[in-house]
This record gives C-alpha cells, sequence and structure tokens, in this order.
C-alpha cells in the first residue's frame, strides 16, 4: 500500500480557504467562502451550475490567481506558492486526461516523468496503486479499451503516484453507471483509509450523501455544511409537502388557522414538523378541495438545500 500517514478518521487540516471571494467583471462567483477539509476526510462540495463549484475549484488548483481572501493547502500559501501547492496536489478533471492509446502502465509512467519520478520508485508506487485501486490484471490494456469506470480509476491512480496530500476530483462520476460509481466511491475511501485529504465536485444528491462532511454552495455563498445526516436531521423528522390550485388561499389558511409558517417552492407549499404524519390528517379535514395532494416525506439533502435557498435542486 503507498506510505501515507495513517490518522484514524480524519487529521490535521490539509486545505484550509478563508473568506475568499472572486468577481468575474461584475458578477460575484464566490462571496466570502470558508473551507477546510481535514487529512483522512471526504468533503463534497454540492451545489447547482453556477453556484460558485468550478470557480472555487480552479483557485484550489491554482489555475486562477486568488483576488480576495486566502488558501493555503499543507501550510503553502496557493497565491505565493503556487508550484509548491502543485507539488501537493492530485486532480482529477471532468475531461478525460488519458492517452487512449497508450497502456495503463504507460500512462501512468508518463505521469511519473512529469513530476520527475523515475527507476524503482516509479516501479514501486505504479504496483502499489495498482493493487491498491484494483487495476493490476488490466496494466497492459490500452486505455481506450477500458470501461469509464476503470478509466476513472486510472485517472486516481495517476493522480496519486506523486502521492499528494490533498486530492481534487471533479464531478468524478460523470457519465459512470451504478455499478461504476460504487467500484469509485471504494477508490476515494481507499485514499481517505490512507490519510489522503479528498475535496471533490458532484450535482448528485446520492454522491454527496456518502462523503464525511458536505458543503453547500448557492450564487456565490456557502449556505449549509455538514454531515450529511446531521444536515438532514436539522430539518426535523419530516416534512409535509401541499400543492393546490388555489396556493395563496392555502397559505392564508395555514398561517392563521394552523399557526404555521409554509416555504412556497414553485407550486407547492412545504411545512417541517415534528410529527409530520399526525399533521396530515388535520390538514385534509380542514382545507378538504382546496388542495390537490397532501404528502410526507423524510428530509434528504435537496430538503436541506430547498429550505435553504426556496429553490429546487436541478
Amino acid at each position: 500500500m503507498p506510505e501515507f500517514a495513517d490518522t484514524g478518521a480524519t487529521g490535521p487540516a490539509v486545505c484550509v480557504a478563508t473568506n475568499v471571494r472572486h468577481q468575474y467583471g461584475s458578477s460575484m462567483a464566490l462571496d466570502g467562502v470558508d473551507l477546510s477539509v481535514a487529512a483522512g476526510e471526504v468533503v463534497a462540495l454540492l451545489g447547482k451550475n453556477g453556484s460558485g463549484k468550478t470557480t472555487l475549484f480552479r483557485l484550489l488548483c491554482t489555475l486562477l490567481p486568488l483576488q480576495h481572501g486566502s488558501i493555503t493547502i499543507a501550510g503553502l500559501d496557493v497565491a505565493k506558492q503556487p508550484l509548491a501547492v502543485r507539488g501537493q496536489i492530485g486532480i482529477v478533471f471532468q475531461s478525460p486526461s488519458l492517452d487512449p492509446k497508450l497502456t495503463v502502465d504507460e500512462n501512468m509512467a508518463c505521469q511519473a516523468a512529469l513530476y520527475g519520478i523515475g527507476g524503482e520508485t516509479m516501479r514501486q508506487r505504479r504496483e502499489d496503486l495498482l493493487r491498491t485501486l484494483d487495476l493490476h490484471d488490466r496494466r497492459g490494456d490500452r486505455c481506450e479499451s477500458l470501461s469509464g469506470g476503470l478509466k476513472r480509476r486510472v485517472e486516481l491512480a495517476k493522480g496519486m503516484l506523486h502521492r499528494p496530500r490533498l486530492m481534487l476530483l471533479d464531478e468524478p462520476s460523470t457519465g459512470l453507471d451504478p455499478s461504476a460509481r460504487r467500484n469509485l466511491w471504494g477508490a476515494v475511501r481507499s485514499m481517505a483509509d490512507q490519510g489522503v485529504a479528498v475535496l471533490l465536485t458532484t450535482h448528485l444528491l446520492e454522491e454527496a450523501d456518502k462523503s464525511d462532511r458536505v458543503v453547500i454552495l448557492a450564487e456565490g455563498k456557502k449556505i449549509a455544511e455538514g454531515n450529511p445526516h446531521e444536515l438532514r436531521q436539522s430539518l426535523g423528522e419530516g416534512f409535509v409537502t401541499v400543492t393546490a390550485g388555489d396556493l395563496d388561499a392555502v397559505e392564508r389558511l395555514l398561517r392563521e388557522e394552523f399557526g404555521l409558517s409554509p416555504q412556497r417552492i414553485e407550486h407547492q407549499l412545504r411545512l417541517q414538523s415534528p410529527s409530520p404524519a399526525a399533521l396530515v390528517p388535520q390538514l385534509a379535514e380542514r382545507l378538504g378541495e382546496r388542495v390537490d395532494s397532501i404528502t410526507v416525506g423524510r428530509p434528504t439533502l435537496e430538503d436541506v438545500f430547498i429550505a435553504r435557498t426556496g429553490q429546487h435542486f436541478d
């Protein structure tokens, strides 16, 4: 196995971003974002297109100059020491970076050469990673012949060759089938277990649910952060969703007669409740034919997003 420090659950912070702001002209892409990722931790950046995920990712990769705030990776200042920072990060972009005509071994050898890793050191690290990511029996295959999931695992192996402290994954499961996604997450967990700090961007709620911590971005701001279970629990036991032709009339009744504060989401009214199942018959009896449907659901990460932004996650 690669010789990463064993940190147990999580270790010290590897990546720390403080009050990061970034503008494109008059458009504010990031507005005072704070972020930390610890050794051995998997953190998911969750947000819709335009939320600021890509901008933050590019700042961490040193592909954009830092305008305001501070970012350190492995104790190195991204603004002042970008070349040193690049030696401490591994990156898997959304777009493939493999040479399809080369074998798995050859692709990894080319990556090693870029970092000045050669000889027995390169061969040993490659051997370790191929076994860790279950690629050993495919090492002689040209990458053009591999499935999407296998290609992603080769990308991970390439990104880990120089033993980075922080692994950055941009929408890593894009285009993968469910089985390949499960295998990919096994590889991600393997990295974290070996002490690597992992930060990934995603727009998939089920993917974010597998992380140790979720950071939800919307319109350049951090609107929520925490363990997925804790974020869901913050909404209580569940919620009731009411649809109706005349939402204004139904909302008035809910506020005036029930003392409730519904949240309007497009053509629905949502109610948080400590006992949603008990609330349904009361609503059905009083609202009667005014409503089209009344449903009960347990909180999801999408509900956290809806509660904080008033928008659906899509």
